[in-house]
């Protein structure tokens, strides 16, 4: 019969037989505490620096996605074919709402003049135009329901698509965001 190595000597480790040791000592309680150490206030003053640098960063990549109208940096509210084709359909053309700014600012000159008929007549028109503003909301958002009804189906049509719309029409053209995709009179296809 042939001998088996059974009888190692009782003197050597197991791991030094089976060549599976760890390579290194074990450490101390000592060295195991202070490796788990760490700072009683862990953001240091150079961490936080550069967490904001990397937070302006990730904004300013954000806000110009947004501005560039890309999909996946838009707000729920901005997102989607047909938000995207009433932003087109408002951009493409002119609207009243775009003067109301502006045209406010002219009343408020108006009050400085210390004519009371001439102020009387300011806010008269201020009045007159602001209807004239609503009824062109009214007029885009029936405008673009039909539109997206044709392009996409009576059936699809998004809720509040009208409505997002006549809001858009408001806002100063230089002023929307997402910024314009389109040019005056490029009528979205």
């Amino acid at each position: 019969m042939a001998k088996t190595p059974a009888s190692a000597p009782n003197d050597t480790p197991v791991d030094a037989v089976s060549g599976a040791g760890k390579g290194r000592a074990t450490p101390t309680r000592a060295e195991r505490e202070a490796a788990r150490k760490r700072p009683l206030v862990p953001d240091t003053k150079e961490a936080k620096a550069r967490a904001r640098a990397e937070l302006a960063a990730a904004r300013e990549k954000a806000r110009a996605g947004m501005a560039a109208g890309e999909e996946r940096y838009l707000p729920v509210r901005d997102k989607g074919p047909q938000r995207r084709f009433a932003r087109d359909f408002v951009d493409a053309g002119w609207h009243l709402g775009e003067g109301v700014m502006p045209f406010m600012v002219i009343v408020i000159l108006a009050t400085l003049v210390p004519i009371p008929a001439f102020q009387s007549w300011a806010f008269v028109a201020l009045w007159i135009f602001i209807l004239f503003v609503i009824g062109d909301m009214i007029l885009t958002s029936t405008r673009v329901k039909r539109a997206a009804r044709d392009k996409f189906g009576a059936d699809r049509v998004e809720k509040g698509l009208g409505w997002y719309a006549a809001m858009r029409t408001v806002q100063m053209r230089f002023m929307r965001l997402p910024k314009a995709q389109v040019k005056r009179g490029q009528r979205p296809a």
